[in-house]
């Protein structure tokens, strides 16, 4: 198993930028994919990024391409969210996710682990 940790919430104004970093603990790290979420009050999960075992691949939901960016340092045992440029509408609970799958997509079903979330809030 996993456990995971996200932290680096909290309330920032519309265009400004906040850093999520997710810890990880428990069996190795690095034989993970690592993927974002979130979820807004009163709607689905939605994928936001996700990234491979090894630092490659990352991908994004439409919503946020070239705006937000992740990455990994597996020796911290740590995978990161870059969130620039941000909007309202980005406002939700952002949650981290572990994978066994090499590339495991946008869809909530091919994780296999999640940490307990952490509140984005952007104001306008």
């Amino acid at each position: 198993q996993v456990q995971l940790v996200e932290s680096g919430g909290g309330l920032v104004q519309a265009g400004g930028s906040l850093r999520l970093s997710c810890a990880a603990s428990g069996r190795t790290f690095s034989s993970y994919a690592m993927g974002w979420f979130r979820q807004a009050p009163g709607k689905e999960r939605e994928f936001v990024a996700a990234i491979s075992w090894y630092g490659g691949n990352p991908y994004y939901g439409d919503s946020v391409k070239g705006r937000f960016t992740i990455s990994r340092d597996n020796a911290k045992n740590t995978v990161y969210l870059q969130m620039n440029s941000l909007k309202p509408e980005d406002t939700a609970v952002y949650y981290c996710a572990a994978s066994i799958a090499m590339l495991p997509g946008p869809k909530v079903y091919a994780y296999d682990y999640w940490g307990q979330g952490t509140q984005v809030t952007v104001s306008s």
